[in-house]
């Protein structure tokens, strides 16, 4: 049953990567594509630690702990960047 919905979180993950992969390529304007960048690490994150938990690895955690660092700090950056105007 665990495994079933590990499964079903992961095509659920799958499904919102292909739409926030559709707003990054089609996003009008610069902050929506930002915007889906950050989106689309949250379930690239999210897709890591149902990995952990399917595969009972922990080590995973920490890849997706610093990897989820990582993406913040280049949401901040960009932000900075359209906010001093491109």
């Amino acid at each position: 049953m665990v495994e079933f919905l590990i499964y079903l979180a992961s095509a659920m993950a799958g499904v919102a990567f292909l739409l926030a992969l559709w707003r990054f390529v089609r996003g009008p304007v610069a902050v929506d594509r930002v915007i889906a960048f950050d989106v689309l690490t949250i379930v690239s994150i999210t897709g890591i630690v149902l990995t952990a938990l399917l595969e009972d690895r922990v080590i995973y955690l920490d890849v997706a702990l610093v990897y989820a660092l990582l993406s913040f700090l280049g949401v901040i950056v960009a932000a900075r960047y359209l906010e001093r105007g491109t």
